[in-house]
């Protein structure tokens, strides 16, 4: 079934924030300084002087955004705390350990180097609901604020924060029991050449794990390039060369983590958050015995946490969603194939390495590999398709692609399920296909992409 785009109802925000190719509209230093003057307009809610965070990835464009942002804010008499390239989870505690009235994290997440990203956390270090979104629009394109100059000492000021790596590692650590370590655990990280090459290793090897690194040279253009959770093979390769017990490949921003077992394999996210589930009900922590996905989460995991006792609840793709569900109705847990997961017991919003702590505590306290774990869920066949499109319009309002969606769900009868949705983020429309004969998905898929790049593509 056609899921809604939301991307597309506003100009500026997507459904992770702005995002573009850098010094193109949206992402031109001169959006981004009226961006960080309406942010600083909406966030001063308090008494006394006011204070953002603004962190980044390792993307060349990220000086240019960051000055432009820190321009904005002090245009509006708020400080800027600069704490240089860091997770966006870290960005998300950081403002809320420091008292920020909010956070900005400047960042194209899996996207390659010549794009980036704007997005905002409030001072409770959640991403923002759509309508502050909204309003922040508003604000830039009303000029409602253009009048607003303070001078003198009313002005904003800048301060790097020197010690914000290691007040993020010793947050990380603390989602850990004390007496817990990674001692005889000989794993391979993959950093994307992006925001975690430093804290990544360092929390790792903390924790007594042999640690060996890759993607952690960044150079401002090869961030996400041909590593990281975008592109595993080059980790599968090391971990199947150095013998490693397991595999972690972060994202640009760290805010996602993929695994590869020590066979070599990618463990993709369902398999994930069914191993992980499963043991924290056994712990007594997973609270209401439910556990939030997407609509793109593959059946079987629907199956495998039935028979479990366990619930599972759906939501439209992206981790804004399964964050706004998680809150609305008191879950704790809930993630993505992608390699989003959420903990909400341990931090605001996606954390890769947390995940990976929580991957590999398991891994310690059950003595087992990985490629045991993992098969606490078995997969129903599965296709995903990607077709390239030149638009981006209401499906439904072309009688011929409504008609083939339509068409798709009655050749599977039933006993399968059809997804077809636009990315948030890049010109895409994605395909997924699940049914019991990996043939039919196959031809179902091919059929439905051909309709689409006739009409869209």
């Amino acid at each position: 079934m056609p899921q809604p785009d939301r991307s597309t109802m506003r100009k500026l925000f997507g459904t992770d924030g702005v995002r573009g190719v850098a010094n193109l509209e949206p992402m031109t230093s001169e959006i981004a300084m009226q961006l960080g003057r309406a942010a600083a307009h909406i966030f001063m809610r308090r008494a006394g002087r006011h204070q953002i965070i603004i962190g980044k990835d390792t993307r060349i464009s990220g000086y240019m955004l960051e000055s432009a942002l820190t321009a904005g804010i002090c245009s509006m008499g708020v400080d800027v705390l600069l704490v240089g390239p860091m997770p966006t989870p870290a960005i998300a505690f950081l403002t809320r350990s420091m008292r920020a009235d909010a956070g900005v994290v400047i960042s194209a997440s899996h996207n390659p180097y010549q794009d980036n990203g704007i997005k905002f956390f409030s001072g409770d270090g959640f991403k923002l609901p759509d309508e502050v979104e909204a309003r922040i629009e508003q604000l830039i394109v009303s000029d409602e604020i253009s009048h607003l100059r303070p001078t003198a000492d009313l002005i904003g000021k800048a301060y790097r924060i020197d010690d914000a790596e290691g007040r993020y590692i010793e947050f990380v650590k603390r989602s850990l029991p004390k007496e817990l370590d990674f001692q005889g655990i000989k794993l391979v990280v993959d950093c994307a050449n992006g925001a975690a090459y430093k804290v990544a290793p360092t929390v790792l090897r903390e924790l007594g794990a042999h640690v060996e690194v890759i993607g952690n040279k960044p150079d401002g253009m090869n961030i996400n390039a041909g590593c990281g959770a975008v592109h595993p093979e080059q980790l599968q390769e090391a971990v199947r060369q150095r013998q490693a017990d397991i595999g972690i490949a972060l994202d640009g921003d760290a805010d996602r983590a993929i695994f590869v077992c020590e066979q070599g394999k990618i463990v993709d996210g369902d398999h994930v958050m069914a191993s992980l589930a499963l043991d924290m009900q056994q712990h007594g922590q997973l609270t209401k015995q439910t556990i939030v996905g997407t609509v793109m989460s593959n059946f079987g995991l629907e199956l495998s946490m039935a028979k479990a006792g366990i619930t599972l609840v759906r939501t439209p793709v992206g981790d804004r969603y399964l964050l706004e569900r998680m809150l609305a109705d008191g879950y704790n847990f809930g993630g993505e194939q992608s390699g989003h997961f959420i903990f909400l017991d341990h931090n605001t919003t996606g954390d890769g390495l947390i995940s990976a702590l929580q991957m590999l505590s398991l891994m310690k306290r059950t003595k087992k590999p990985l490629s045991e774990l993992v098969k606490a869920m078995s997969p129903v066949p599965q296709v995903l398709l990607n077709v390239t499109v030149k638009q981006k319009p209401v499906l439904e309002s072309i009688p011929d692609i409504h008609r083939a969606i339509q068409e798709s769900e009655q050749r599977l009868n039933g006993s399968g399920r059809v997804v077809v949705r636009y990315s948030g983020t890049e010109p895409l429309l994605r395909i997924m296909i699940e049914g019991e004969q990996d043939s039919l998905i196959h031809e179902v898929a091919e059929n439905l992409a051909k309709v689409v790049r006739v009409h869209i593509g």
